[in-house]
């Protein structure tokens, strides 16, 4: 119903199109009159207030429907029903309602839930219908407002540019909301950890096993929450990875932009870019059924000792996978360096190499800054490589042939499960991704710096 519903409304944005576009041609066409703004912007104006209050008002109405619905049910229950339930249990019986409402039934369900199952049915195709109701009186209100406004001396272009300026500003101020809103859950949640953990041993500990007893029933340890292995385990793997990708990807690059024929770049740019869309879970099993092996047999044939799993076949493998991010932006970045700036260089006596090297290279730098961060964002939020390569257990150590793990597996751990967010093993995974965040937001100041240094020599 949602999908038949926007659907709906992009098809009468475009028949608003239309009619604003032919009213606006038959201004100048029977009047004579010179129009202020081209047709287009007509058929555009009307269309924006076709489409865009009904939007937003389909998008608040969904945002409340599922709470308002909840409430009404529960409110409806009998209170024998009720009686004596937690909030917990309370949800569990919303949702054993819901799903007796699809058809899903696992049990012979209780009368009252059958009642209460058979009135979310009705409500919800009420609501549903409603919706699409609200939002078609808001469209076809929109198209009258605005149809009426159009003139040969209307100034729609304006006000389709003071349209485009608005949304611009809602989705910058949306973007700005969501860091924000991102840190604050982070913060909370972290507050709450640090109460039950001292701060100093969260960031000095050396022992990181954060099992411990959820319930009562169960049988587990003390726990110890010190994070340095954890932030050790993923910078280890980082360098690795970085130290495989950085001079694949940016000679690359180079020789991409200038020194291959436009007939080998055209195939090899595109060939090396389906990199970037292997998924992960392949490069799990590429590295653990391949490169781990290799590893082991290389090590023992020179006497080594290197563990099943280890963070030399995580790390590099993760530098394959990130070649195209580095490479790709590089290669753009070196393409939009100016050509007055290679002509210069090369009237000055310069060969080639020191052409790219003194000049190409410092005036794109800001450019290649940007694909080898995005290439370390990637390399620090990837889980899946490192569970099947590099294994689970945080072990201390610089050793790239022993097991390690990073912040984002020790997340996803922390979280599977029983989750009890009120217990330190939990909690310990929103510390973790606070840390995490104030560490790629110094890493996005200094490369900016950086950027910035470099790109005031070129302007």
């Amino acid at each position: 119903m949602v999908l038949t519903v926007f659907l709906s409304l992009l098809a009468a944005s475009s028949v608003a199109y239309g009619l604003g576009y032919r009213r606006a041609a038959g201004f100048a066409a029977h009047t004579g009159q010179r129009l202020h703004s081209r047709p287009s912007y007509h058929g555009a104006y009307i269309a924006a207030w076709v489409g865009i209050p009904a939007f937003f008002l389909i998008l608040t109405w969904l945002t409340f429907q599922n709470t308002i619905l909840d409430a009404l049910i529960m409110g409806m229950l009998p209170s024998d029903t009720l009686a004596g339930l937690d909030q917990g249990k309370r949800g569990l019986l919303l949702l054993e309602i819901k799903s007796v409402a699809r058809g899903l039934i696992f049990k012979e369900p209780t009368l009252a839930v059958r009642e209460a199952a058979e009135t979310y049915v009705r409500w919800l195709w009420l609501a549903r219908w409603g919706m699409f109701a609200a939002a078609s009186l808001c469209a076809v209100t929109g198209f009258s407002l605005a149809r009426s406004r159009l003139a040969p001396r209307f100034k729609a272009r304006d006000k389709v540019e003071q349209v485009l300026n608005s949304l611009m500003v809602l989705c910058a101020a949306l973007a700005i909301l969501t860091t924000i809103g991102i840190v604050v859950s982070l913060a909370y949640e972290s507050i709450f950890f640090f109460k039950a953990v001292p701060v100093h041993e969260f960031l000095f500990g050396l022992n990181w096993e954060p099992q411990i007893a959820i319930r009562t029933d169960q049988v587990a340890g003390i726990g110890a929450f010190g994070a340095i292995p954890v932030f050790a385990g993923t910078f280890l793997i980082s360098i690795i990875a970085m130290a495989v990708a950085v001079p694949i990807g940016l000679l690359s690059a180079i020789y991409l932009a200038e020194y291959s024929s436009p007939q080998f770049r055209a195939i090899t740019k595109p060939a090396l870019e389906i990199l970037s869309g292997v998924p992960t879970i392949v490069y799990g099993f590429f590295a653990i059924l391949v490169i781990s092996p290799v590893i082991r047999n290389f090590g023992a044939s020179l006497g080594l000792d290197i563990a099943p799993n280890s963070a030399l076949a995580a790390g590099a493998v993760m530098g394959i996978m990130i070649v195209p991010f580095i490479s790709s932006l590089s290669d753009d970045a070196l393409k939009a360096v100016p050509l007055s700036l290679r002509e210069g260089s090369l009237a000055m006596g310069a060969t080639r190499a020191e052409t790219i090297t003194k000049v190409l290279f410092p005036a794109a730098l800001p450019g290649i800054l940007g694909g080898v961060l995005l290439a370390v964002s990637r390399v620090i939020g990837e889980t899946m490589i490192v569970v099947m390569a590099a294994g689970l257990i945080a072990n201390l150590t610089a050793d790239p042939f022993q097991s390690v793990t990073t912040v984002t597996v020790q997340i996803v751990t922390l979280l599977i499960g029983d989750t009890a967010f009120d217990n330190p093993k939990t909690l310990a995974a929103f510390a973790l991704g606070l840390m995490l965040f104030l560490i790629t937001l110094v890493l996005n100041v200094i490369a900016h710096r950086v950027a910035q240094k470099y790109r005031e020599q070129y302007e």
